[in-house]
């Protein structure tokens, strides 16, 4: 087993967080690992490892597929459906290149399983922590809809410090203000995306 229980629970997240079209790993795997994030992620595995591999699919596709709200793509909460995000996504590449990797993935590089990959591989928490709020947003937006791959989340920030104050603060700024939204030509607010946000507590 890995020195660092956060690569083996990083990588157990890349693969909960993709499309089901391979076994997951049995919630055991994770018996032994000692930190606060093997919890939420055997409680998912456990879920999952009961569910007919069709309904995991189908289950899959309706919290990811048909809304922007549950984007796994961590530039888009930061950037949205602006220019700026072409830029964001190759700071994603150049993150990956500065490792000696070269992300080859038919999905965008800010895909979180990538992330959580070359995180675990490398040890750098940079892309994660840099998008804390929009993984606190993912997991408040998961938690919402009742789903539990909002227990992957849970246990994907549990990796990282905090929740911290700043954190918090971070994540409530972004939803009250939502991902800028490029109208060129129309007379629209550019934070127009608070509709796709989810509603967090206030406390």
């Amino acid at each position: 087993m890995t020195a660092d229980p956060r690569a083996l629970l990083r990588r157990a997240a890349a693969e909960c967080l993709c499309y089901p079209d391979t076994p997951l790993p049995p919630a055991g795997a994770l018996r032994s690992v000692r930190h606060a994030a093997a919890a939420p992620l055997r409680a998912f595995l456990g879920w999952a490892a009961d569910r007919p591999a069709g309904e995991l699919a189908r289950h899959y596709v309706e919290v990811f597929d048909f809304t922007q709200r549950h984007s796994l793509h961590l530039s888009w909460w930061t950037d949205g459906d602006t220019r700026r995000r072409g830029e964001a996504l190759l700071r994603f590449k150049a993150a990956y290149r500065a490792h000696g990797l070269e992300f080859a993935g038919e999905d965008l590089p800010d895909f979180l399983p990538a992330v959580l990959e070359f995180t675990a591989a490398t040890g750098d928490e940079t892309l994660l922590r840099g998008h804390r709020p929009a993984l606190e947003l993912l997991r408040l937006a998961l938690t919402e809809h009742g789903t539990p791959y909002a227990d992957v989340l849970t246990a994907v920030c549990a990796t990282l410090p905090g929740p911290s104050p700043r954190d918090r603060a971070a994540a409530l700024a972004l939803a009250r203000g939502g991902p800028p939204r490029e109208q060129v030509g129309l007379d629209t607010p550019p934070y127009g995306h608070l509709g796709l946000l989810p509603v967090l507590p206030t406390r």
